[in-house]
């Protein structure tokens, strides 16, 4: 069964980083990891130091690394319109393809982004390829809209499920009155449902997600007052949502075997009462502290480093 660990919260916090660390942790315990980048500003490539793109590759042994294309997402818009279309247009509405290309001409549609990465985490919970899956979410913002994505277009899907149910009886009935049981020769109900299809995968992605046994959602922060403020919105809107969180990753702590100049012994101080308060505001969750590194977060050296401290959370 595929396991989901997805890390989210404030921009620039290093999600994507502890996302790359993990998968690396990970495929060093013999597991088959692949680490999704959902986040449209990707960086999943620039933390390996090497290109990712839309299908997956592999980043280090066991380690395979996709950036979601927010294509994907815009894809699965178009399969729900153009069903949609065909039925309207059996039904006699005019619905010229000039017409259909002016819905998109505009460019992706508000929400492929998350559309997007809800399929590729459809697809992902469906295959036996791989023993975990780990989420490099996009801010708080849009990984809050990305887990209330499933609940709202299931019911903007059920409504479009309705209306075409409501066409296809009255087409059915107008050829039945007009041709008797000849009008249904050659016609297939049965076909796959692109309105349906993708309803029902969302609802699939929205259980999985709530799914403690498979999902473990672990926020990041840095310790400064505001991440640490938005991080306790993040849990509360979380448990909300009835999204299981487990670890809360600190990234970028100054620690004790670090420079002691007068600047660092303060700002060490600093970071020793942030975990404090962080410690208070979440007694019940594991805290994984990550060190503030001597260079950028990028690239195997680096990555190897926090694996080591992350591998320790999945004990």
């Amino acid at each position: 069964m595929t396991r989901f660990v997805c890390y989210g919260g404030k921009g620039g916090v290093g999600k994507t980083t502890c996302a790359a660390a993990t998968g690396l942790a990970l495929a060093g315990r013999g597991h088959r990891v692949l680490v999704v980048s959902t986040d449209p500003a990707h960086s999943l490539g620039d933390a390996f130091d090497t290109t990712v793109g839309g299908e997956p590759r592999e980043l280090a042994d066991g380690c395979w690394g996709v950036e979601v294309s927010p294509e994907t997402g815009q894809a699965a818009y178009r399969r729900v319109v153009e069903a949609l279309v065909a039925d309207f247009r059996e039904a006699g509405l005019r619905i010229d393809e000039e017409t259909l290309e002016e819905l998109f001409a505009a460019g992706l549609v508000p929400g492929a982004d998350e559309v997007a990465a809800l399929e590729h985490i459809a697809d992902y919970a469906a295959s036996d390829d791989w023993d975990h899956v780990v989420l490099d979410t996009a801010p708080t913002g849009h990984t809050l809209r990305l887990l209330d994505l499933p609940e709202v277009l299931a019911s903007t899907l059920g409504a479009a499920g309705e209306v075409r149910g409501q066409v296809r009886r009255l087409v059915d009935s107008a050829r039945s009155a007009m041709f008797g049981p000849a009008a249904f020769f050659g016609r297939d109900r049965d076909a796959p449902d692109a309105v349906a299809d993708l309803r029902d995968r969302l609802d699939d992605v929205s259980e999985v997600l709530r799914d403690p046994e498979r999902t473990e959602f672990r926020p990041v922060l840095v310790p400064e007052a505001m991440a640490i403020a938005e991080t306790e919105r993040l849990v509360d809107q979380l448990a909300a949502a009835e999204v299981p969180v487990g670890t809360i990753v600190v990234n970028r702590v100054l620690e004790a075997d670090d420079c002691d100049c007068h600047r660092c012994t303060t700002r060490r101080q600093l970071h020793e009462e942030r975990l404090a308060d962080i410690r208070e505001r979440f007694p019940d969750r594991e805290l994984c502290t990550l060190p503030v590194l001597d260079g950028e977060a990028q690239g195997r050296d680096a990555l190897d480093g926090l694996a080591r401290r992350l591998d320790a959370t999945f004990e």
